[in-house]
């Protein structure tokens, strides 16, 4: 059998065994997707017209779900793959890693298996909470098919760079409970992005700081695409961001998992 399709066969059964695995602790993914659904309906429902305000122009709740939307479903990937770190986190400290460095089986077929196992959850939850935001009235009804594309490949893009950071720091976590710690900042960054209220209404000093994390250019760049507003420089600055994380991320875990264990 050839070196591709050992790591193939490999990688399939490791993503399979995490699929498995998922749906048999449904809790987890449960509640991490439950938190971005519920700010949707908190925001749009309780804080709405209080909101809605901040976007200017006469705009009211309606306006408020297509504004909010495309940062919720970004927080939504950054919630499903805290459930990859502690998982990665599980295989790292419970001894099942040990055993697979035993096996005959291609080297890396254990962190494919995770990442693209979190890719899919997260394409799943993206497009539940999706559905959520049609139901209460967002509608992208001037976006071309193209355009539609872009923004798939974008939030695909978007959760492959997230999983790789996710499995980084699970690998390098003592435990399960350090894990979902060490992720917190993929649920925090959003809130002090542009998914709630725009860039111009923040304090000056905190603007830059805003516009020029992970999460700002790509939400830019999905109202643009799904809403027809401006995207500028936040096109290329959101797929840079994708693909720094994407290389770190790599570089990070398979340094970490090529380490001889102690």
């Amino acid at each position: 059998m050839s070196s591709l399709s050992l790591a193939l066969r490999d990688s399939s059964t490791m993503l399979r065994r995490n699929l498995l695995r998922a749906r048999r602790y449904p809790s987890m993914t449960l509640n991490l997707l439950l938190t971005p659904i519920v700010l949707l309906l908190l925001f749009v429902y309780i804080f709405g017209d209080v909101m809605s305000g901040g976007l200017g122009g006469g705009a009211d709740r309606t306006d408020y779900v297509a504004y909010l939307l495309p940062g919720l479903v970004l927080m939504t990937i950054g919630s499903t793959v805290i459930g990859t770190a502690v998982s990665v986190s599980n295989d790292m400290t419970e001894g099942i890693i040990a055993r697979f460095r035993t096996m005959a089986i291609h080297r890396g077929s254990v962190l494919i298996g995770h990442v693209i196992g979190s890719v899919l959850q997260a394409v799943v939850s993206v497009v539940l909470v999706g559905a959520v935001g049609v139901a209460i009235g967002f509608r992208a009804t001037d976006a071309t098919p193209l355009e539609w594309v872009a923004a798939f490949g974008l939030l695909a893009l978007f959760a492959l760079a997230l999983t790789w950071i996710a499995v980084g720091m699970g690998m390098v976590s003592p435990n399960a409970e350090a894990a979902s710690n060490n992720a917190l900042p993929l649920i925090f960054l959003p809130l002090v992005s542009s998914t709630f209220v725009p860039i111009d209404a923040m304090p000056g000093w905190f603007q830059p700081v805003a516009e020029y994390q992970p999460f700002t250019p790509a939400i830019e760049t999905l109202r643009g695409l799904l809403l027809g507003t401006e995207i500028g420089h936040n096109g290329w600055l959101a797929v840079a961001w994708c693909l720094a994380l994407t290389v770190l991320g790599y570089r990070w875990s398979k340094a970490v998992y090529n380490r001889d264990p102690k």
